[in-house]
């Protein structure tokens, strides 16, 4: 046997445990989440054959030909009784594509399919597309939503000017994809979510409007739009449903995460919110929960953050981090979270749906005060000591 044989054969037996490594939870629990040791998904769990050229003479030093740098945001679904996670996964040249990864159950032995999603172009092509949001929409299509990005070409000598648009497709078997053009937006969006329903007869976007790729701007917020024709879809008018607020963890930024959970006592709603801190900037994610009548409408808002970097989620290519676009509720009232961390891997944390509403109707609302803050844990302590008291 061939030195290549040799170290080909000692890669694929490395590359083979990692992927059926089994996941354990974590022992650490608040009583909302199980938290679990190892990420669903990194840069070396992607296939070997996206990476090496297997070809003796070709390659006489098996080196990776195409090196794969980070897993992250994935949109989740259970299409068939498999997990399928849409991944963004981002090469060594900066650049993001989508690839499929399936479990069997949701917590490890995640598997990429062979081939990454070929997704067509809009009518102008796009630098760079990434985060996409899944929706099972009752129209009987599977929709994604995603960011794609393109050079700001009114800044031709800014190299680092860009320009967000949501781009819209929609599968049924997520190996044909059907490219539908871009959101049509008086101002730049990401972080665009698709309503599950109809609303009024027709289809509800959660939007995230803002002024600059980066920036927010000065108002914004989660918003909400009406669309008539999905097929063309355009913003008319947009209402804020979770706006930002000053010292929180959303004052710099906050938005929609995955589509929203149905419940009998509300919709369920993950997102993220970002705040400045002397690192930089801190993401996080938070929960609402709207009307079922009426999405529009925050019915619980507990404050502060529901999940946050915790150990060496912190570290990664952009640290301080964690990020939520795909969720899944199965059919037993399970739910599992996908969350990045430092724009590096993929984390799963489990809940159930009946926890979730409990933890949004019961967690006081954020007062926006240190005094405020103080007086809902002073709350507790008087009724904890009541019932011991009782005791």
């Amino acid at each position: 046997m061939t030195e290549f044989k040799r170290n080909l054969k000692a890669l694929r037996k490395r590359h083979e445990a990692l992927l059926a490594e089994p996941n354990k939870a974590v022992e650490d629990y608040n009583g909302i989440y199980t938290r679990y040791v190892n990420p669903v998904l990194t840069a070396e769990h992607t296939p070997l054959e996206w990476r090496y050229d297997f070809n003796e003479k070709d390659n006489p030093y098996l080196m990776q030909r195409i090196m794969m740098n980070a897993t992250l945001n994935s949109g989740a679904i259970k299409w068939n009784g498999k997990y399928l996670l849409v991944a963004r996964v981002e090469g060594a040249d900066r650049k993001s594509f989508f690839a499929i990864a399936e479990s069997p159950n949701g917590i490890d032995n995640f598997r990429f399919w062979d081939e990454p999603i070929t997704m067509p172009e809009d009518n102008v092509p796009a630098t760079n597309i990434y985060d996409m949001r899944l929706t099972a929409h009752e129209d009987g299509w599977i929709y994604g939503i995603f960011c794609a990005e393109r050079h700001d070409e009114t800044q031709p000598g800014n190299l680092s000017a860009a320009t967000a648009t949501a781009g819209i497709a929609r599968t049924k078997d997520f190996v044909n994809w059907e490219r539908l053009p871009d959101l049509q937006s008086d101002s730049q969006q990401r972080n665009v979510v698709l309503h599950p329903e109809f609303v009024n007869g027709k289809y509800a976007l959660y939007t995230r409007p803002q002024e600059g790729f980066i920036e927010a701007g000065t108002g914004s917020g989660i918003g909400w739009a009406l669309i008539d024709d999905i097929t063309h879809a355009k913003v008319e008018k947009e209402e804020i449903i979770s706006p930002r607020h000053y010292h929180t963890i959303m004052e710099v930024k906050n938005g929609e995460g995955p589509q929203p959970i149905k419940t009998s006592q509300g919709w369920l709603h993950l997102a993220h919110g970002v705040r400045a801190c002397a690192s930089g900037l801190r993401y996080v994610l938070y929960m609402y929960m709207t009307a079922l009548d009426n999405p529009t409408k925050v019915i619980a808002s507990p404050g502060g953050y529901f999940l946050a970097p915790w150990q060496n989620e912190y570290i990664g290519d952009v640290m301080n981090v964690v990020f939520s676009n795909g969720w899944i509720a199965d059919e037993h009232g399970k739910v599992f979270i996908y969350y990045a961390s430092s724009d590096t891997r993929m984390h799963v944390a489990t809940t159930t749906v009946d926890r979730l509403v409990d933890y949004c109707k019961n967690t006081p609302k954020d007062r926006f005060s240190s005094g405020a803050s103080v007086e809902n844990i002073k709350k507790l302590i008087k009724k904890n000591k009541t019932n011991l008291e009782k005791k």
